[in-house]
């Protein structure tokens, strides 16, 4: 599985695995116990996670929600020390942690608060994902030894 496959509909808490497109929109999996199905119609928004990236204040303007996440798992592996509901200040702290160059502005609590849980799901269906591949590692020493 990857960051492709992998969807959240608005109004829908929770993350979805995309099983395959039908006529009339997609059809979707929960990624719970459940394993409920879904069909997310044309007037539903589906957003697939490699399609998300979080505001920067730095030249590209944004980074993608994937290489976020595997911040936060070779950070903290799991164990995110945060209180079971944290408040505005202490998620702010921890997202300015991970992401030094964050748009304070443009992301919003809401927005971190979604980025946990979803990192959390994860965590549990799919932690493969959050460890970057073999051709990503390739990838970054390749650029590195451009520069």
């Amino acid at each position: 599985m990857n960051f492709k496959e992998l969807a959240t509909v608005a109004g829908k808490p929770g993350l979805f695995k995309v099983l395959k497109p039908s006529r009339t929109g997609v059809i979707l999996e929960s990624l719970d116990g459940k394993k409920t199905k879904l069909v997310a119609g044309m007037s539903q928004r589906v957003s697939i996670l490699s399609d998300i990236s979080i505001y920067t204040l730095t030249e590209e303007g944004a980074e993608p929600l994937e290489s976020v996440m595997q911040k936060i798992e070779a950070e903290f592996e799991g164990d995110l020390g945060l209180d079971t509901n944290p408040d505005d200040s202490e998620l702010r702290a921890f997202m300015k942690h991970i992401l030094p160059e964050v748009d304070e502005a443009r992301v919003y609590t809401s927005d971190i608060k979604k980025l946990i849980s979803w990192y959390k799901i994860i965590r549990v269906q799919a932690p493969e994902i959050l460890t970057p591949s073999e051709e990503d590692k390739s990838d970054e020493s390749s650029e590195n030894a451009e520069d």
